[in-house]
């Protein structure tokens, strides 16, 4: 990624210890510079308009001003990408998901010790790498495709499944894209780069919105038509057959691509066992996740839709696998649900 220029970094924190943390983790990549360090929101405001960073690394709990007020007030008045690194408790979660909605490109857990600098420093230079390629697409809020009655059952095959991986950006483009597909549907599995204990709060806000059912997936838990599931953070989901349909397989075998979940896991298995009856998107992200996994879907018959470039928080993962001659056909996120419902309804000709 390396283009000569560092990309610049403001940690802001009202913990030394956790600035400290930070920007000495993202000090061992070359790439990255820290310009600086803010105890809370009012500090932060001068320091960026002084130091003009990047990205802001950005807790949500600080003193005088919250992380969320900050964000919203920054967004409107001066965007900056923006890393969210806080405790990812339940409530931290929560607040989490609304600073992914107020603008936010990413989602990272503060640091403890549990993990070593090392591991601390590529997931945090990955992400602050990411943010600093965001941009922010303006999508209609108005639905392009309603969400219908549920369908008749026996409308699909109950071989037919969607396969669906995002990364950067990705939370917010599935809570825009999953409520436009109707219930009915063959089951939806989704894995999203995700921190621990974040999976569970974003498959409940997603089951608010969608007109299926929508939560965190389980070892061994049966597919069926009208459910979505999704990948639990720090674990792969693999599908398995299980009669006529599938089962979730979870592991926690070493990270693919340094994510866990990966969504190459998926669409590998996907490859393996749903062959031709499934359809499979790859969503915006950084990296090349799912690129590789998407090429083995392809080859196998089934119908695989990338995100265009246009609707991308970050054009990683489709563009790795628009490179591979693995994509059926790139759609913007308006048009995800339509090309997903027109994927299961005329299948490829063999």
């Amino acid at each position: 990624m390396s283009t000569g220029k560092k990309i610049r970094v403001l940690v802001v924190d009202d913990s030394a210890l956790a600035r400290r943390a930070i920007s000495e983790a993202l000090k061992q990549d070359p790439e990255l510079l820290i310009v600086g360090g803010a105890v809370d929101p009012y500090e932060a405001r001068e320091k960026i308009l002084e130091l003009a960073p990047d990205v802001i690394t950005l807790d949500l709990e600080m003193p005088r001003m919250d992380g969320l007020t900050f964000l919203k007030i920054l967004m409107q008045h001066h965007p900056i990408p923006v890393v969210v690194v806080s405790s990812l408790t339940q409530a931290g979660s929560a607040k989490a998901m609304e600073a992914l909605a107020l603008g936010a490109v990413d989602v990272l857990a503060k640091p403890d010790g549990s993990r070593s600098l090392g591991e601390l420093a590529h997931q945090l230079a990955y992400h602050v790498k990411a943010a600093a390629l965001s941009h922010r697409p303006k999508l209609k809020e108005e639905p392009v495709v309603t969400a219908s009655p549920a369908l008749p059952s026996g409308t699909f095959s109950t071989r037919q499944i969607i396969l669906i991986g995002a990364s950067t950006g990705g939370v917010e483009a599935l809570r825009y894209m999953l409520p436009r597909l109707p219930n009915g549907l063959p089951p939806i599995v989704v894995v999203q780069h995700i921190p621990k204990n974040f999976s569970r709060l974003m498959a409940e806000r997603l089951h608010e919105v969608c007109p299926y059912d929508v939560a965190e997936a389980q070892q061994g838990q049966e597919l069926h038509p009208g459910l979505c599931l999704i990948a639990p953070g720090d674990f792969h989901l693999a599908i398995l057959p299980s009669g006529r349909g599938y089962k979730v397989r979870l592991t926690q075998t070493p990270p693919v691509h340094h994510c866990r979940p990966a969504v190459d896991i998926l669409f590998r298995s996907g490859a393996e066992h749903a062959k031709d009856h499934a359809v499979a998107a790859l969503l915006t992200g950084m990296g090349v996740d799912g690129a590789r996994g998407m090429l083995a879907l392809h080859e196998v018959g089934a119908t695989t839709l990338a995100e265009h470039e246009d609707s991308c928080i970050v054009y990683g993962m489709p563009q790795a696998a628009i490179k591979l001659n693995a994509v059926d056909r790139v759609v913007t996120l308006p048009h995800m649900a339509a090309a997903i419902l027109h994927a299961l309804n005329h299948p490829k000709v063999k």
